[in-house]
């Protein structure tokens, strides 16, 4: 007990020690700030005092201009100073709230002791001497990675083995020890327990202490082309995935910046969700969109199925849908791209005033189009034709000038709008001939510019008409009837594909090949810039979509990760994502990792979710104790008091609740009456909406990666769960609890929730 007590106190002593000159480093670096933002002030006042201004001659300008940038130059250094101080600043004040949370002791090569402590940010003396490391640090690896005895890491010179003797976890508030323990184990159980044990919020945490050795595993790769995590719901996927961005960009910082990496998550509530995290361990937040917004930017003249179309109204024929999501549907459109550069590209006139008569004739263009040699590729005869069509632009200003329009157009002018049209206010003419003809090839090259518009965004193609007719030409590129489907089904599709169009209207299951198909024919430049892509909820995603971002970042490494057991969108098509997009990367460069422990979730909750899976018993529990989930029957009437006694405990006991319905009107109709008997609830009905404290009334699809201290899954009936393929999604609603689950149902219960009586309370 002595030796214990002895221990705590000489830890809570260093981190005096630490603390204090934590504190001095603040107040130097506020003094710095303060002193820098003062120098630059006094310099911005006192700017041309020390410069001389003179333009009589050349050597006295180019004197004036090298003293204004000597000047500048002092400016910036003081704003990069200031800056950088700034930056320091952050990270300390971080720093003096939790200094760090583990201290390891080891040997290397049988030489002296040395102990160090992880932090979230590094902190040293003033000789460098480091007092604090950096959790992402090569040698912070060994606090993750081994248990006591001989563990490696890998450092710039390669690899190191060291004899580990301690491994000490802290849990630190508000400069005191709160409680510290010794383990083996990468994070021990108790640290873990605490950090878990606490309330959720509408931001997901930093959990940099507590990543477990295989999320550790995945955080560190710099190996694989393809990094693809399988994890079980709440194992760390989401949470590794943003440690993994903050170590890549520490790893190679100075090369590597946040816009280098992309990021798609499954909803703007989610991106809203993750915001602070990489923030939180001082990093930038990377370039983060969801793949819709990724596809929907490129087509502002079609509305693109959004997330509530393609839940509400999965209604299509699955064999097309298959068929069209496969990645064999990508390698159709490469084929077909292949025969267009010989013929079959279809182009739409280009008008300019006359809506009857042609500025530029499609079949004019077509001509042209394929006037060029065989040795063009797409890319080349569509840059070649663009250069044409503007010199045969710039051959018109002078004929178009002469006609009536211009005259008319010139007499009607505003004295202000003319004035506008010379060089300079005093320009002069020869005579009033030359005034007028130049006068008349400024409006020409004006008005005429919506032409040149036209043709350098390569609208004198008809993609709309190009994407019907590779459709028309697939059934003579495969068998149809391998993928079950008739020539007349496939006719009756391209209709209705025909009728959205029409509409302006361009399903998600169409839009990456449409795109693609773009982009091979107008050789549309890929992004060789970003360095590493990130895909969350992987599940939801086609092998088409895949390709189409692999074709769209050719040099990134990709790390994909999600849960096959909660494919929402693609049901049981996520079960072969693996295999079918395995050949777009070098086996050898191809990591896969499977989580199989749940943290998220009490060891109640876990087992009970897992047994809705088909293959759930590979799903762990973490050993977190809380109370079986509850289902509650009741009448139509009876349903709604429950859900508000329900409630009304949750508040009491200070959890945050969601319910979560199956579709969006469900949860409109669950907000109405909750509004009706004075339940005061938030509907999040958009993607785009801000999640807040409180209780939430939220539709499955949008629920994807969040959690809640509660959830209560309404309307669990066999009316409204009842195939076989909802078993994803009714994994999905209930695994999203951390503490507590309640299931209300009226009729008969979902087949889908058949499982071992023993995990459930009936009530």
């Amino acid at each position: 007990m002595t030796n214990a007590m002895d221990d705590k106190e000489f830890e809570q002593n260093h981190l005096k020690q630490i603390l204090k000159m934590i504190r001095a480093k603040k107040s130097e670096l506020s003094s710095s700030i303060k002193s820098a933002a003062g120098e630059a002030k006094e310099l911005n006042s006192h700017f041309y005092d020390d410069v001389k201004l003179d333009y009589d001659g050349y050597s006295t300008s180019m004197e004036t201009a090298l003293s204004i940038h000597q000047q500048q130059q002092l400016l910036d250094e003081r704003e990069n100073a200031w800056q950088h101080a700034a930056k320091q600043l952050g990270i300390v004040q971080k720093l003096e709230k939790r200094p760090y949370f583990a201290r390891v002791d080891f040997k290397e090569n049988g030489q002296q002791l040395e102990t160090i402590y992880i932090g979230l940010s590094s902190f040293a003396d003033k000789d460098n001497h480091f007092l604090i490391y950096d959790w992402r640090a090569p040698i912070s690896s060994i606090y993750y990675d081994g248990k006591l005895g001989q563990v490696s890491y890998m450092s710039p010179e390669g690899e190191i083995t060291v004899e580990m003797s301690k491994k000490r976890q802290f849990m630190i508030e508000d400069g005191k020890i709160i409680n510290m323990f010794d383990t083996d184990e990468s994070i021990g159980d108790q640290m873990l327990l605490e950090v878990l044990g606490e309330k959720s919020s509408t931001q997901m945490k930093s959990i940099v202490t507590t990543i477990q050795r295989e999320q550790n595993k995945i955080i560190r790769n710099t190996s694989a082309d393809l990094l693809f995590v399988q994890g079980a719901a709440g194992s760390g996927k989401t949470s590794a995935i943003l440690q993994r961005i903050a170590y890549l960009l520490y790893r190679y910082r100075g090369n590597l910046k946040s816009s280098d990496v992309i990021m798609f998550s499954p909803n703007q509530l989610f991106n809203d969700y993750i915001k602070n995290v990489l923030p939180e361990m001082g990093e930038q937040n990377m370039v983060q969109m969801t793949y819709w917004q990724f596809v929907a930017r490129r087509l502002p003249g079609m509305e693109v199925e959004n997330l509530f179309d393609q839940f509400e109204d999965q209604v299509a024929d699955s064999a097309i849908s298959r068929l069209k999501d496969s990645t064999h549907f990508f390698k159709l459109m490469t084929h077909y791209a292949k025969y267009l550069n010989r013929h079959g590209v279809v182009f739409k006139n280009i008008y300019f005033r006359n809506q009857k008569r042609p500025f530029f004739d499609k079949e004019k263009i077509g001509e042209l189009y394929y006037s060029f040699n065989e040795n063009y590729n797409l890319s080349n005869r569509i840059d070649a034709t663009r250069e044409e069509l503007i010199k045969l632009l710039n051959r018109k200003i002078n004929t178009e000038a002469k006609k009536n329009w211009v005259a008319e157009e010139i007499q009607n002018l505003s004295r202000e709008q003319l004035m506008q049209l010379y060089d300079h206010p005093d320009q002069e003419f020869e005579s009033e001939e030359k005034e007028e003809k130049f006068l008349s090839r400024k409006i020409v090259i004006k008005s005429l510019n919506k032409v040149f518009q036209q043709i350098k965004h390569n609208n004198f193609i008809n993609m709309r008409l190009q994407y019907l007719n590779f459709l028309r030409a697939v059934p003579k590129m495969t068998d149809l009837s391998k993928w079950g489907i008739s020539l007349a089904d496939w006719s009756k599709h391209i209709i209705s594909v025909k009728e959205s169009f029409t509409k302006h209207y361009i399903h998600m299951n169409d839009v990456s090949a449409y795109l693609y198909l773009y982009d091979l024919l107008t050789g549309r430049h890929v992004d060789y810039e970003m360095r590493y892509a990130f895909i969350d909820e992987i599940q939801d995603y086609t092998p088409f979509q895949l390709c189409y971002l692999k074709y769209n970042f050719p040099r990134a490494k990709f790390t994909m990760l999600g849960d096959l057991n909660q494919a929402i969108f693609t049901k049981d098509e996520s079960s072969t994502l693996l295999k079918q997009i395995s050949n777009l990367f070098d086996p050898k460069k191809t990591t896969v990792v499977q989580l199989t422990k749940s943290y998220r979730s009490t060891k109640q909750l876990t087992d009970f979710t897992k047994q809705v899976l088909r293959q759930g018993e590979k799903i762990e529990s973490f050993n977190r104790q809380g109370p079986k989930p509850i289902l509650w029957q009741r009448s139509d009437s009876e349903a709604i008091h429950v859900l508000t006694e329900i409630l009304k405990q949750n508040n009491i006991d200070k959890l945050t609740t969601a319910i979560i319905t199956k579709d969006l009107a469900s949860a409109q109709v669950v907000a109405q009456k909750l509004k009706a008997n004075g339940t005061k609830a938030v509907l999040i009905a958009t993607a785009n909406q801000r999640l807040v404290d409180g209780t939430l009334v939220i539709p499955s699809y949008l629920a994807k990666g969040l959690e809640f201290d509660a959830v209560i899954m309404w309307d669990a009936s066999k009316d409204n769960y009842h195939k076989l393929d909802e078993t994803q999604l009714v994994y999905t609603i209930t695994s999203r609890a951390m503490y507590k689950l309640d299931i209300i149902y009226t009729g008969e219960k979902s087949p889908l929730l058949d499982v071992d009586q023993h995990t459930y309370i009936e009530k």
